[in-house]
């Protein structure tokens, strides 16, 4: 049975539809440029807990600036997470950037996917969680066993989600290069 030509006004509808759903990718912008705005909150926050450290520096414990450097750290971290997703969720669901040749360009920008993205904040959260833990863990003396307990359990989830998602997506890769 021979296939009947869509019509002009049907391949009209269509074609609106079309650019309608692809078009729909912009509404992600506005979440994109509130994270920016988030990270000049963290940059803002890095710049007050810095400010503190080095006013206070001479009257206070070394466990104590530990503890603050950790949580620098933890903001730098935090912003990463914030770029990767920005940078790479934009580039993945809106639109290229068109970055190729600029030297400042991301290795890992070229080959980004949904499933790399995924991978990729799965590992920083792991690294975020670290650092929570390992402040927990030097200011274990103040804290109830539980929340130690608890702590550690929550890391160890993310760390076997982590695995989880990264062996999911080698499984899904594989499966694609064995279907070309």
């Amino acid at each position: 049975m021979a296939q009947q030509k869509p019509t002009q006004n049907e391949y009209r509808q269509s074609n609106i539809m079309t650019n309608i759903l692809f078009g729909s990718r912009w509404l992600q912008l506005p979440l994109y440029l509130g994270l920016i705005v988030a990270q000049a909150v963290y940059v803002f926050f890095f710049g007050v807990e810095l400010v503190h450290l080095v006013s206070t520096a001479h009257k206070i414990k070394e466990a104590d600036i530990m503890l603050i450097v950790l949580g620098l750290i933890d903001v730098v971290m935090i912003s990463n997470l914030l770029i990767m997703v920005i940078v790479g969720g934009y580039e993945t669901f809106v639109s290229r950037l068109n970055l190729q040749g600029h030297p400042d360009e991301p290795d890992w920008l070229s080959h980004v996917n949904a499933n790399l993205l995924k991978v990729k904040l799965a590992t920083a959260i792991i690294g975020i969680s670290s650092i929570h833990l390992l402040k927990t863990f030097i200011n274990a003396e103040n804290l109830d066993e539980k929340t130690l307990y608890w702590q550690t359990w929550i890391h160890v989830t993310f760390v076997v989600s982590a695995v989880a998602i990264a062996y999911i997506d080698k499984l899904m890769s594989h499966s694609a290069q064995i279907k070309h």
